[in-house]
C-alpha cells in the first residue's frame, strides 16, 4: 500500500481540518483550567486524527461501489482495486479503537463522543446521502463534534464555551456542505446522492445556502456576546460573516458553479480563521 492510497482512504485534508478544530478547542479548554498539558494536546491530536481517519475509512468501505461511479472518487484505493475491503476494514478498526482509547484516557466523555461520532457519520449519514437531503443535517452533528471532543478532553465538563464552539462549527457546515454539493452535483447524481436541499441546482437550494450564511453571522458573534472573546474576534468574525453573506447572495443571484465555488472556498478560510481568533482573543482575556 502506497502512502498516497492511505492518504485517500482517510481523506487527509478533511482529517487535518477536523483535527485542527479539535486541537484549538483543547487549548481553549486548557486555558479555562489555567494550564496547558502539552502531552495531552499531542494525545488529543493523534487520537482525533485516528478517530476521524477511521470514520472516513468506514465511509469509503460502505461506499466503495458508489465511488466507482463518480469521477472524483473513482481513483480512491478501494474502488481502484489497490486496496481490499478487508485491508481497509482492519486499518479503520485499528485506528478507531486506538484513537478512542487515547481520547478516552484524557476524558471518558471525549471517548464516548468519538465513538458516537464514528457511528453517526459512517452508519447514519453515509446511507442517508442516497435517500434524503436531511443527510446534511445528520452529518452536521458528527462534523461539529470535534471541537466539543477537543474541549472536554482538556476540561472536565461540557459548559457554555463548549456549546458555543459546537454551535459555530455546526452552523458553518451548512453553507460549506451545500456549496460543495452544488459544485459536485453532476458527479453526486451519478452515485444517487441527494445533498442539495431541493435535489437540484435551483433557487430553493440557493436560498437555503444563503439563509445558512445569515444564521452564521449571529452565531459567529456568540464568543464576543458571552464575553469569552474580545473585540478582535468579534470584528474578524463579523467581517468574515459579511463576506460569507455576500458569497451566499451571489449564489442566489447567479445560481452557477462559479458562485458556489466562491462560497466553498470562503468556507475553507472562514472556520480556521474564526477559531484561531477565538483562541488568541480568549487567551488574551484569561
Amino acid at each position: 500500500m502506497k502512502a498516497g492510497d492511505f492518504s485517500k482512504l482517510i481523506k487527509l485534508r478533511l482529517t487535518f481540518l477536523v483535527t485542527f478544530s479539535a486541537s484549538i478547542s483543547f487549548l481553549i479548554g486548557s486555558k479555562v483550567n489555567g494550564v496547558i498539558e502539552w502531552k495531552n494536546w499531542m494525545m488529543l491530536i493523534i487520537g482525533g486524527f485516528l478517530v476521524t481517519s477511521a470514520a472516513n475509512g468506514f465511509n469509503e468501505i460502505i461506499e466503495k461501489d458508489l465511488d466507482k461511479l463518480m469521477k472524483r472518487t473513482a481513483d480512491r484505493p478501494i474502488p481502484a482495486g489497490r486496496m481490499t475491503t478487508g485491508q481497509a476494514l482492519v486499518l479503520s478498526l485499528f485506528m478507531g479503537i486506538f484513537g478512542t482509547y487515547l481520547l478516552g484516557s484524557l476524558n471518558p466523555t471525549a471517548g464516548f463522543l468519538s465513538v458516537f461520532s464514528i457511528l453517526l457519520y459512517a452508519f447514519a449519514y453515509t446511507p442517508l446521502k442516497r435517500k434524503s437531503p436531511i443527510a446534511v443535517f445528520v452529518g452536521a452533528i458528527p462534523g461539529a463534534l470535534p471541537p466539543l471532543i477537543g474541549y472536554v478532553a482538556a476540561h472536565p465538563k461540557i459548559d457554555e464555551i463548549a456549546l458555543v464552539l459546537f454551535a459555530v462549527q455546526f452552523v458553518w457546515q451548512f453553507p460549506h456542505f451545500w456549496a460543495i454539493a452544488w459544485v459536485l452535483d453532476d458527479d453526486y447524481k451519478l452515485a444517487g446522492f441527494r445533498l442539495l436541499p431541493s435535489g437540484n441546482r435551483d433557487m430553493v437550494s440557493a436560498v437555503f445556502a444563503f439563509v445558512s450564511t445569515i444564521i452564521m453571522l449571529p452565531v459567529s458573534l456568540l464568543p464576543t456576546y458571552y464575553g469569552y472573546g474580545g473585540i478582535y474576534v468579534g470584528i474578524v468574525s463579523l467581517l468574515l460573516s459579511l463576506v460569507f453573506l455576500y458569497q451566499g447572495f451571489m449564489l442566489i443571484r447567479n445560481r452557477n458553479i462559479k458562485s458556489a465555488k466562491s462560497l466553498m472556498y470562503g468556507s475553507f478560510l472562514y472556520l480556521p480563521v474564526v477559531q484561531l481568533m477565538f483562541l488568541f482573543d480568549f487567551i488574551g482575556k484569561v
